[in-house]
Order: structure tokens, then C-alpha cells, then sequence
């Protein structure tokens, strides 16, 4: 009996499961549904996990994704994606008719791949492509994206350390295959740890794990992309940038920038 009722609730939490998807689907396709709705159903979606929803939070992607003007149907690039976390989350948001590319370079692929394989295992997100290969490579690529978002990741562009396996990355190249893969208008969204006015990128960028702002713009700006706008979502004006963004007291503390960039 035990038994019984066991298999009759898992089949009760499979149909569920099933019932609460297409409510989503059906939302986010129902005419004159508006962008916040989509991003809020997507963040609703049942299948995510329990850790994601955790960080929710602390990352405030309603608010990201929104600024960054992500909506359903798009094509996104997601930049050092790590475990993929916004990942996720665009690919409920664009839909079916929307695709995500989750992209790591070498070293990040290695660290976060089990968490990857994960995510993306039994093809449960159907729409979501995984692209591993070279910052410089990106150039090679012939892809046109609505969008693409780089999230925590601008200083790792001035990191090296060929020991753990990161080498140098040409900056230029990197920078100028993003520009050349997203469509004329598309959107850049960036979002990284502030570092002191005026700091040394190459220097505060292995130390702390930061960038000043000011870089960011001066960097994308020369690759060709327009600044657009600017979110203190996550300003802290208590960080000093001083310290490690790894530093305990620092978790999900820091001040961080939210920048917005277009082609």
C-alpha cells in the first residue's frame, strides 16, 4: 500500500510538474503579456533548482534582466556563464522560439563543467547551446545574438595566471568578437565587482577580483560598442574596494556596476 501511494504521488507531482509548465508557456505566449510578466514567470518556472532560487536574492534578475531588456524570443549570448545560472533563466525567458549560447572559455569549462553537465543534462533545456573554445576565437564565429550578457566577468580579462591554466587573453580580438556577433542594435550587458578610480585593471583584476568602471566603458567603447546606461542596483558606498571579492565579509556585498551597451 505503501507502495502504492508513493508511485500514485510521484505520478500526482509528474503531472503537476507537467500542468505548471504549460501554464508558463501558455502565459508567456498569450498576447499583450509584458516583458516583466515573462521575466517573472520564467523566474516561476518549477523545473528550476532549489540552490538557483537561493540566489535569486542576492542577484536580483528581475531587475537585471529587465535593465538589460532581455525578452522572450531573443537569441542571447551568455559570456563566462560559469554553472550557468542566467543561463537558465533566459532560456525559460526567451521561449521556445528563443535560443541561449552558454558560453565558457577552457579553464572555466573545467571548473564548472560537473555543474554543467548537470544543468544541462537530458536535454531539459532544449533551447541552450554549450560553446567552450577560446576568448579569441570568438572572432572566428559567424553567430548574430539579440544580446549577450558578461556577468562578473570583465576583469578576468586582464587575469593571468598560466600556472592554474588562465593565460593571457588578447583583449582586442575578444572584445571585437563579441561586437562582431551581435546584431546591428544589440544589447552588452556587463555587471562586475567596482575596483578603486583609477586602478592598475591588470593589477586589482588577480588581486581582488575587480575593474573601475571607467575601464569597462573606455575597453568596450574601443571595440566599438555605445554606452548606454548605467544601473546602482547593487552600489555599496560601505565597500572601499579594497578588499577580495572572495574576502567572507565581502559575499555578495560588493559594489558592484551594472552597464548597458550597445552595437
Amino acid at each position: 500500500m505503501g507502495m502504492s501511494n508513493n508511485l500514485s504521488s510521484n505520478r500526482n507531482g509528474c503531472a503537476m510538474l507537467k500542468v505548471s509548465l504549460l501554464l508558463v508557456l501558455v502565459a508567456i505566449a498569450r498576447p499583450g503579456f509584458s516583458a516583466t510578466e515573462a521575466i517573472d514567470a520564467a523566474l516561476a518556472n518549477p523545473d528550476r533548482s532549489e540552490a538557483d532560487i537561493k540566489m535569486d536574492a542576492q542577484r536580483a534578475p528581475a531587475d537585471v534582466l529587465s535593465f538589460f531588456g532581455i525578452k522572450t524570443g531573443m537569441s542571447v549570448l551568455d559570456v563566462f556563464a560559469g554553472g550557468g545560472y542566467y543561463t537558465e533563466i533566459m532560456s525559460h525567458l526567451v521561449g521556445p522560439g528563443g535560443s541561449v549560447t552558454l558560453y565558457n572559455n577552457n579553464p572555466w569549462d573545467r571548473f564548472v563543467m560537473k555543474s554543467v553537465d548537470e544543468r544541462l543534462k537530458n536535454n531539459r533545456l532544449p533551447n541552450v547551446e554549450r560553446l567552450t573554445t577560446l576568448p579569441e576565437d570568438l572572432i572566428d564565429m559567424n553567430r548574430q545574438y539579440d544580446a549577450a550578457i558578461f556577468v562578473l566577468g570583465m576583469h578576468d580579462i586582464y587575469y593571468v595566471d598560466e600556472e592554474n591554466q588562465w593565460p593571457a587573453i588578447d583583449r582586442e580580438k575578444f572584445l571585437g568578437g563579441l561586437y562582431k556577433n551581435l546584431k546591428d542594435g544589440g544589447v552588452l550587458g556587463i555587471i562586475d565587482h567596482n575596483a578603486a578610480k583609477g586602478s592598475d585593471p591588470a593589477i586589482v583584476g588577480k588581486t581582488l577580483h575587480r575593474i573601475d568602471p571607467a575601464v569597462i566603458k573606455k575597453d568596450l567603447e574601443k571595440a566599438g560598442f555605445t554606452y548606454q546606461s548605467r544601473s546602482y542596483l547593487f552600489a555599496n558606498a560601505e565597500d572601499e574596494h579594497t578588499v577580495s571579492v572572495f574576502a567572507p565579509e565581502m559575499r555578495w556585498k560588493t559594489d558592484r556596476s551594472i552597464m548597458l551597451f550597445r552595437k
